[in-house]
Formats: C-alpha cells, sequence, structure tokens
C-alpha cells in the first residue's frame, strides 16, 4: 500500500461506520452528515476530523476525485419492513445521489450499508439498476448479508452491504469471513454497567440475558423515540429481562427491585452496537439514543473495510508503478 488509505464517508451518522474505517486504517478526508446533532458527536469525539454538515443533494463530490475509498450509511426507511417500503419513490432514497458522486469522484472502492429489506423481490430491479451503473462506471460490485453477531457484537442485526471494486482487480476483494467465536450474551456484555450503581438484581439479571439482543432500531426524525422498539422487539428484550419501553438515564440503584426488569442507557445500548465506552453522542436522549440506533456497529465495518484496503492497496500500487 501507498501511504494511508482515504476515504469519503456521506450519511455519517454518529460514527459506527467511521471508526470501523478507521480502525481499518482509512483516513477520513470528509464526513458528510446532515443531522446536527451527529455532526456535534463526531466533531466532539475526533476533532481532527473534518465534519461538513450538509445535505447529500447539495453535495459536488468533484473536489474529492481519486480518493480511495467512498463510503455511507444511506438512509433505511425507504427499504426498511417497518416502514413503508416506498423504495425509489421515497423522497428519502439517497441512492441514485450516491450514484451521482461515485461517478463524480471516481473512487477506487465503494461501500454502502443498508437494511435487508432491500433484498425484498420488490427492489430486485433497483438492485440490478445499481449493479448496472456501477458496472458502467468499471466497477465490480456485489452485495452481501451480513450479521453483526458474526462479528463480536452481541445483537441479531443483519445488515446489507453493496462493496464496489474497480475492475482491473475484479478478483482482489473477498468479503470478511465469519470466524468462529463465543459472542458474550447481553448479560455479559453490559452486566458492569447495570450493577453501576448497586442494583442487587444484577447478578440473577445477568443469568436470565443469557442471549444476544435482537436488532436495535433508532427510528427516523418522524417516528420513533428513545425506546428499543415496536411491540415484537420489545416482547423479545422482555426474556432478556428488559424493559423496552423507554431508555433509562441511568442504572438501577440499590434500591430497585431484584427481580425487575431494568431499562437500558443509551450508554449500554452504545455498547451493544460495538461501540468503545469513551464514545460520546451529543444532544438530549432522544437525539442521543437514535444516532446509536441507526448506527453501522464498528466491529462489522472494520472487517469489510480490512478487506477492502487490501484491495484498494494493491490498486494504489499498480497505480504508483
Amino acid at each position: 500500500m501507498v501511504g494511508k488509505l482515504n476515504s469519503l464517508e456521506v450519511c455519517a451518522g454518529a460514527g459506527g461506520q467511521a471508526l470501523g474505517l478507521e480502525q481499518a486504517g482509512f483516513e477520513h478526508v470528509d464526513l458528510v452528515e446532515l443531522d446536527p446533532w451527529a455532526c456535534q458527536t463526531l466533531r466532539r469525539n475526533r476533532p481532527k476530523w473534518k465534519v461538513t454538515e450538509a445535505d447529500l443533494h447539495t453535495l459536488d463530490a468533484t473536489q474529492y476525485k481519486g480518493i480511495d475509498l467512498y463510503a455511507g450509511g444511506l438512509p433505511c426507511p425507504p427499504f426498511s419492513i417497518a416502514g413503508k417500503q416506498l423504495g425509489v419513490d421515497d423522497e428519502r432514497n439517497l441512492f441514485d445521489v450516491a450514484l451521482r458522486h461515485i461517478s463524480e469522484c471516481d473512487p477506487k472502492a465503494v461501500m454502502i450499508e443498508n437494511v435487508k429489506g432491500m433484498l425484498d423481490k420488490a427492489f430486485d430491479s433497483y438492485r440490478q439498476h445499481i449493479l448496472s451503473t456501477l458496472r458502467k462506471m468499471n466497477y465490480r460490485a456485489d452485495w452481501k448479508l451480513l450479521n453483526a453477531a458474526d462479528y463480536g457484537v452481541p445483537q441479531l442485526r443483519p445488515r446489507l452491504v453493496l462493496v464496489a471494486i474497480k475492475a482491473p482487480l475484479i478478483n482482489a476483494f473477498e468479503w470478511p469471513r465469519i470466524v468462529p467465536r463465543d459472542t458474550l450474551s447481553v448479560g455479559e456484555t453490559i452486566h458492569d454497567l447495570i450493577a453501576a450503581r448497586g442494583w442487587k438484581g444484577a447478578s440473577r439479571w445477568r443469568l436470565c440475558a443469557n442471549k444476544i439482543a435482537p436488532t436495535i432500531v433508532g427510528g427516523s426524525k418522524k417516528h420513533g423515540g428513545p425506546d428499543l422498539g415496536p411491540t415484537r422487539a420489545r416482547r423479545a428484550w422482555a426474556e432478556l429481562g428488559v424493559n423496552g419501553i423507554g431508555i433509562a438515564d441511568e442504572a438501577p440503584d440499590a434500591d430497585y427491585p431484584q427481580d425487575g426488569m431494568p431499562k437500558l442507557t443509551t450508554r449500554m445500548v452504545a455498547r451493544l452496537q460495538g461501540f468503545p465506552d469513551d464514545w460520546h453522542f451529543e444532544g438530549r436522549k432522544t437525539h442521543a439514543y437514535r444516532q446509536v440506533g441507526n448506527a453501522f456497529p464498528p466491529p462489522v465495518a472494520k472487517a469489510v473495510a480490512i478487506q477492502i484496503a487490501r484491495a484498494v492497496g494493491k490498486i494504489s500500487r499498480r497505480d504508483a508503478a
């Protein structure tokens, strides 16, 4: 690899994907995000990162021509089974905007994350449109459904990832392999946080919360507040001894009933998403939790980005030869 690899990330959110890319060796030339609270989160945690608060429709990506990686977690509601699945007809769909950016900045690789719902048959032609458009731009592209639990994240979180690599190295990229491991349960992952204020039922609760978490949802600007999801998700959380109706401000104290069902704090949910404990989320509870719930788990982003770095590194060496 010649020098440090660089990336432009759009819809950067609270930095889940950005952290994974950083851990894989990428330097960010810019992180573009519309939500002001998420922008504050990025700036607080990484003051040296360039963060641009902007609508993607207004972004001229020609200024980043020749970057190594164009990455992003495009809005999920257009394809989510929890919504109306309007797809291309949803005003929040930004895939065509991203394709324009890719044409403008001509990156060596592309990495875009979205929800499993995009695999629905209703979107077959649109997925093919995306692949065909990338092929015309000389990319080899593919979709892959990845589950966060396969990469050490204690959560059942399937995410669809699109990776495109410039055609000169059509066989240079390989999807990350699943490394056999015993992913920690919810209880094992956050027991210390649950017990932090002396709750006497923490040890019992840890044994009850002996599975990985259901998919954590963050809601959208129009819908969803600080809670762990709709009725079905709350039932799954209840089986783990967690009250999913709302997010707590702090862990249960010593007087909390030993057989109670505590609510999780934003920090607890962030750890279940794979964020490090020193990553701070700006804004009040609703804003902070939404950033956490909508994030791409850093360990999954890192696993994919490492594979991209290996492929793009070969391209960089070839270009420099």
